[in-house]
């Protein structure tokens, strides 16, 4: 089963509520995209936002240019759904970030909780942070949280990578200044607890 698949499969035969990801808030996100001290029409992207309720956050917070991609176009008509007619001022994207190609110097802000902790392969790996370097503007921000080391060892069935905060911040590279870093420990809908990283760094002027 293909990566698109196994996302479609799990939208589709499990409640949003009812993944080990689930937040009622995004509340670690929010609060390190407002950090970033950039105003509410600043340009965001929240890479493999699903179903995640940031964008909501978001707009509740008063951001108007917010962009959500994923690779499951189910995981994405939850978010629609559940937003009603704030739906329509969000710009929507379906794809593998890897793969789909974006504007470049679109972005303002990069926002990516728990996907680039899927890329096992480093060419994976690579093409996202070309991704990164394409489409963030000049002295953009880029936030990605990812399992800690001491975080789990797979998601949704699948492998996943596990980082400190030198270890990621080193898959971005000297052209990524890291601003700040900190843990999370994230309660799932089921009782346990994971391990997350987030990093939060600026992208150099090219």
């Amino acid at each position: 089963m293909g990566q698109k698949q196994h996302w479609e499969h799990v939208y589709t035969s499990k409640a949003a509520d009812n993944v080990s990801w689930f937040q009622k808030h995004a509340d670690q996100s929010l609060a390190l995209i407002q950090s970033t001290g950039l105003s509410e029409s600043a340009a965001v992207i929240d890479v493999g936002g699903g179903a995640s309720v940031l964008v909501d956050d978001l707009l509740a917070a008063g951001f108007k240019d917010l962009t959500v991609l994923d690779i499951s176009p189910a995981a994405l008509e939850v978010a629609k759904q559940r937003l009603g007619n704030d739906a329509n001022s969000i710009h929507w994207m379906v794809g593998d970030i890897t793969e789909i190609v974006l504007p470049e110097n679109r972005f303002d802000i990069w926002h990516d909780r728990a996907v680039f902790h899927f890329l096992t392969e480093p060419a994976a790996r690579q093409a996202y942070v070309e991704q990164v370097m394409r489409v963030v503007r000049p002295n953009g921000h880029v936030i990605i949280a990812t399992f800690a080391e001491d975080g789990p060892e797979k998601c949704s069935g699948l492998p996943v990578m596990r980082y400190c905060p030198e270890t990621l911040h080193a898959e971005f590279g000297k052209a990524f200044h890291l601003v700040k870093h900190s843990k999370e420990v994230h309660h799932t809908p089921f009782g346990t607890e994971q391990q997350f990283v987030y990093c939060y760094c600026r992208k150099g002027e090219d």
